[in-house]
């Protein structure tokens, strides 16, 4: 018999879910939507559900579907039609039916996804077993053959995570490769050979110094996944091996769009605005791609400098070639010391990007690291800052660029579809972009230092290299067992001034110093007109102070967003 999914509201925004397997097994999950996992239903639960009841996979998606399902059917047009403004009211309301198209796309691809776990979850066998690391959650589990009608290709499921399965076919490899749906037209690979991951084992442990970083991510084996790329062209889509329903989980998307930086959003918001970053660039599509799914690992403490976190940092690095870290010099036995630049200071024409005067003033004896990020995102919005920065009128320039800077969408932005809109319209601005780089430079730069033997950084930055390393301190901040963060300089800050900062200094042994001056008109103009309003840090100081977040006021110093580095002093 087919299998079945649907989605219905029990009571306002209460949802009940349930999935038929093909077989006849049934599982129910119910919950209110602002809920970031539910619970099973159990009067509909059976011994013949049992292997569906356990599958976080397969639970995950479920409810990753319901609540995209209710997100494209409870959206009211109140709040458009009420704008006086016919064009306002009219933006509204295309803002809204692209909402609703895109959650249906969520919705339409996480049912897939838990319709092919259930059917293969729902009857394994008990002596067809493989024992290898899978390419899903990157565990070393038992993967549990699927008992499927004669005739149909093979698939096993990981008794870890629930994902479907099947041997990596290289030759003498024990590992498992992601089962992709249906049938399977191209040879199937673990993470070792399409170089998700440079290695299972390596992937688990630290690396050494800082600049050892290198050799850690050198492969273990070939990319055998190349050859089928080059065999087939067009006609294969390869992805990273991070599995969907891993990536799904409203748990997880719930953490990230709660996370200060990412938006600070709560509840139903904070689950939508989580699985939007997830998805990224993808959403659209239905997808759930890298343009922001590392946020992940700053979501997921124990992902820190494990092989998820592994996965993530490798699929970045294909994404920014740029990316490196340089030691600038060795030290004399000084805490380790961290800089990043932002847009319009990374090129400052010598090695140090401009900050050797004011660390060697403060820290003369520590080694010095240069994290070079975004070269593409950064030029991309230096060619759009350069022609605002210092004016008011530029402000408008960056309005007309941002899809959310207009006061129809900006009104929406509390709708429950509205974070999920923003990440798919903003997808190709260049300071979105840049921002979102950041993000994720922050999130690969604190799981590699999780994976270092130091015991304590020092973390500078300036602007949107600030920003990346305020994200660097709250991924290791979800690390209990990680380094310290001795101090955090951030000077320019491009990031929301006011939010729950305690995820930003919970890694931090002294204070996190906020340099920020009223005279930064590119946080003022710029920086404003696209966030929609919001005040930067870096123009007033984060809000609220306390004893390891302190603001230093710089306004007499400093008059342009790039003048921190030569006039400021270091606490």
């Amino acid at each position: 018999m087919p299998g079945s999914l649907h989605a219905h509201v029990i009571d306002g925004t209460r949802l009940r879910v349930e999935v038929v397997s093909d077989q006849g097994a049934k599982l129910a999950l119910v919950g209110d939507f602002a809920d970031l996992t539910p619970t099973l239903d159990e009067s509909e639960v059976g011994e013949a559900a049992e292997g569906l009841r356990s599958n976080s996979a397969l639970r995950s998606n479920m409810w990753a579907y319901a609540k995209a399902w209710y997100a494209a059917r409870a959206t009211s047009n109140a709040d458009a039609l009420s704008l006086a403004d016919p064009e306002e009211q009219k933006a509204a309301l295309k803002v809204l039916e692209k909402g609703r198209r895109i959650a249906q796309r969520q919705a339409d691809a996480y049912a897939k996804i838990a319709q092919w776990i259930a059917d293969v979850a729902d009857d394994v066998s008990l002596l067809d077993i493989q024992t290898g690391w899978c390419s899903s959650c990157f565990t070393k589990s038992e993967h549990r053959k699927s008992n499927r009608p004669a005739g149909q290709l093979p698939v096993y499921v990981c008794q870890s995570c629930g994902s479907a399965t099947l041997p990596c076919v290289a030759i003498g490899c024990a590992n498992m490769a992601v089962r992709e749906r249906g049938a399977i037209n191209v040879p199937q690979f673990c993470a070792e050979h399409r170089h998700d991951i440079s290695g299972f084992e390596k992937a688990q442990g630290p690396f050494g110094e800082l600049h050892d970083y290198e050799e850690y991510l050198e492969y273990e084996k070939p990319n055998l996944n190349m050859g089928v790329k080059i065999a087939v062209g067009s006609a294969v889509a390869v992805g990273i091996a991070i599995p969907l329903g891993f990536l799904a989980a409203p748990a997880i998307g719930g953490a990230i769009g709660g996370l200060g930086l990412f938006g600070g959003y709560s509840g139903a918001a904070a689950t939508a605005h989580g699985l939007a970053l997830l998805g990224g660039g993808s959403l659209a599509a239905g997808g759930l791609g890298m343009a922001g799914g590392t946020a992940v690992v700053a979501a997921v403490g124990a992902a820190v400098g494990g092989t998820l976190g592994a996965s993530v940092a490798n699929a970045y690095l294909g994404e920014d070639r740029s990316f490196r870290i340089e030691l600038l010099r060795p030290g004399k036995g000084g805490v380790p010391v961290v800089v990043a630049n932002g847009f319009l200071t990374d090129g400052k024409g010598e090695k140090w990007g401009g900050w050797k005067t004011i660390v060697d003033e403060r820290y003369p004896d520590s080694p010095v690291y240069r994290v070079h990020w975004g070269a593409k995102e950064l030029r991309d919005f230096g060619v759009l800052g350069a022609n605002v920065v210092g004016t008011a009128g530029g402000a408008l320039v960056l309005r007309g660029a941002a899809a959310v800077a207009n006061r129809a969408a900006a009104k929406l932005l509390g709708n429950v579809i509205g974070p999920a809109m923003v990440a798919a319209d903003l997808a190709k601005n260049p300071w979105h972009v840049a921002k979102n780089r950041a993000d994720k430079t922050g999130v690969i730069l604190g799981d590699l230092l999780a994976r270092t033997t130091a015991d304590s950084y020092v973390l500078i930055g300036h602007s949107l290299g600030a920003r990346a390393m305020v994200v660097a301190a709250e991924t290791l901040g979800s690390k209990p067992d990680g380094p310290r963060i001795q101090s955090a300089h951030l000077l320019g800050t491009a990031v929301g001034a006011k939010s729950d900062w305690g995820r930003l200094t919970a890694a931090v042994e002294d204070a996190v110093y906020g340099y920020h001056s009223a005279d930064d008109n590119v946080l003022r103009y710029v920086y404003t007109a696209a966030q929609v309003g919001e005040a930067a840090a870096g123009l007033g100081g984060f809000r609220p102070e306390s004893d390891k977040l302190q603001n230093v006021d710089v306004t007499e110093h400093v008059k342009t967003h790039f003048e921190y580095q030569d006039n400021v002093t270091l606490v």
